[in-house]
């Protein structure tokens, strides 16, 4: 029994062995980073109509993919193919459409994740593995806006919003809403975004050549091209191709071009474009427009006037959607708003002047104030702003124009001589006037230098007088302090003298008192010479006893004298 139980242990080893053996060096395949495995069965289930990608335990390219990594797959029953994944670099976007799943409603166009056809969500920077069998995924640019530009969206999906109204949330047609300057990730396919200027442009009209009209923006991002991205770049072209169809199908007479350098030269000082670059990657440069319109009307007295006009217009942020829902972009805007208004107002105020009014006089200036204004209350209607509206030349006819130029250069010559007798008159004038002041001069040096020695005789003067009031002075002031000294001198002589009488007076009196109060002369001697004794000085009694005190004196000790010897008997 237990030689089967081991016999049957071994097989079941030697088979797992050789499983995990096929499995490993048959099975066994590595997907590495950045790739996917797409994964074949070729046996299961076969697929419906209309399937392409197989689920689990179906026969067909597997829906789902493997990611990097190690993994097993049976080659008997599974074949695997390697692709790369999806990867969407930044400033990009991933634009997928799908071709499973569920078929969309009649009424949309843009799919969810789990429909068939272009996904509503973009796909953004990152890496994605998602099956190339049952997805598409088209890298597109993201949109940036560059700084003197905004962005105006347009809807493409939903319902359209009624005439006259913009467009809300679900709501096909242009939006009130503006993106300003920025990157933005936008499904193409959902809005359309267009790139729009704002800021004061110019619509230059040069006479019988043509117009050309200027955008400063477009100007500015052509000398900074070097800095500008390829995102901006990117937008500026697709911009600029969408004017170019518009202007071919428009108005064939507006063409698209920069303008030429006859036009250039007749701009104003500091309006005009400088020779283009071309934008790196766009293939063109980003161009003004020339139209074939220009002004011609004529004079109240019959005569054909042109003329060379600027006009400088401001599209504004808050206004830039209005204006292009309502006309379009700025080629539009300019064909047929701003162009229109030119005209008609530049005829219908040119006419009511005569031809000589834009020669001489102030004519030309009031028909210069009367359009600016004429043409401001106009457009503002439309929300377009007019900063200036400039007459820079007036073409009128050589019949009208020779006189008066021949007039003109009489008069200026006339004047000329009249100048220059003016100016030989100054002239001698001028001589003379500078004889005086050079004779005046002299004069002046000479009274200069008398005037000098006057100052310096009074200064002297007044110096000496000044010092001879100051030895005065001195003098009278050394005089009242000698005699200030002697009176104090005097005084305290004075005073020191009647201390002395007043201090030995009081002696005096109070000897006599002391005198009176003894009663005796002797004994006032007596009192005085006790009070001029040394306080130091003491006196000792000393009882003689019995005997004569000078004997006993030698004889005996202090002890054994008066008081003593008594003592020393009575303590016998």
């Amino acid at each position: 029994m237990k030689k089967s139980v081991s016999a049957f242990l071994s097989i079941v080893l030697i088979l797992g062995l050789l499983w995990g053996a096929y499995q490993w060096f048959f099975c066994r395949f590595y997907v590495a980073p950045g790739r996917m495995a797409i994964v074949i069965a070729k046996t299961g289930q076969g697929l419906p109509p209309g399937q392409i990608l197989a689920k689990k335990g179906q026969k067909g390219i597997q829906e789902d993919v493997l990611g990097e990594g190690r993994h097993f797959r049976d080659p008997f029953l599974y074949d695997v193919e390697m692709r790369s994944a999806v990867t969407v670099p930044p400033g990009k976007i991933g634009l997928v459409t799908s071709k499973i799943g569920k078929e969309l409603p009649q009424e949309d166009f843009l799919a969810e994740p789990g429909q068939k056809g272009i996904w509503r969500r973009l796909l953004g920077a990152g890496r994605y593995r998602l099956n190339p069998y049952g997805y598409q995924i088209d890298l597109l640019d993201a949109i940036s806006i560059p700084i003197g530009y905004v962005g105006v969206v347009t809807s493409l999906s939903g319902s359209q919003a009624r005439e006259g109204e913009f467009a809300g949330k679900g709501q096909k047609g242009v939006r009130a809403d503006i993106l300003q300057p920025g990157l933005y990730y936008a499904n193409p396919k959902e809005f359309r975004i267009d790139v729009l200027e704002i800021g004061v442009n110019q619509v230059s009209l040069l006479g019988k050549e043509g117009s050309a009209v200027v955008t400063k923006k477009v100007a500015l991002q052509q000398q900074a091209n070097v800095a500008v991205g390829a995102l901006q770049q990117q937008a500026l072209k697709e911009q600029q191709e969408r004017r170019r169809d518009y202007l071919e199908k428009a108005r064939p007479g507006m063409v698209e071009q920069q303008p030429s350098p006859a036009l250039l030269k007749k701009l104003p000082p500091g309006k005009g474009l400088p020779p283009p670059k071309p934008l790196a990657g766009a293939g063109a440069p980003v161009p003004g427009f020339v139209l074939d319109q220009f002004v011609t009307f004529p004079s109240r007295d019959g005569f054909e006037i042109s003329l060379d006009m600027t006009v400088e217009f401001e599209l504004k942020p808050e206004s830039i959607a209005w204006i292009f829902r309502q006309f379009g972009d700025l080629p539009a805007v300019v064909d047929k708003i701003i162009m229109p208004q030119i005209l008609s107002v530049s005829r219908l105020k040119g006419s009511a002047y005569r031809a000589t009014d834009f020669i001489v006089g102030e004519g030309r200036e009031k028909f210069q104030v009367d359009l600016k204004e004429t043409l401001a209350k106009t457009l503002a209607e439309r929300q377009i702003v007019i900063h200036n509206a400039l007459i820079r030349h007036v073409n009128v006819p050589m019949q009208i124009l020779e006189p008066i130029q021949q007039a003109s250069i009489a008069q200026e010559e006339d004047l000329t001589n009249q100048e220059k007798q003016n100016t030989a008159r100054k002239q001698a004038q001028l001589n003379t006037e500078i004889s005086l002041i050079q004779q005046k001069g002299q004069e002046v040096a000479q009274q200069t230098e008398r005037l000098k020695a006057v100052i310096m005789a009074e200064q002297e003067k007044s110096v000496a007088e000044i010092a001879g009031e100051t030895l005065k002075k001195v003098s009278e002031i050394e005089k009242g302090a000698a005699a200030i000294r002697a009176e104090k001198t005097m005084k305290i002589g004075k005073a020191r003298a009647e201390v002395v009488k007043k201090v030995e007076g009081e002696k005096a009196k109070g000897f006599i008192l002391r005198a009176e109060a003894l009663g005796d002369p002797q004994a006032f001697s007596l009192w005085e010479f006790a009070g001029r004794l040394n306080p130091e000085i003491k006196v000792n009694l000393i009882h003689a006893g019995e005997g004569t005190l000078w004997t006993d004196l030698e004889k005996a000790g202090m002890g054994e004298l008066g008081g003593g010897a008594i003592l020393q008997k009575k303590g016998r």
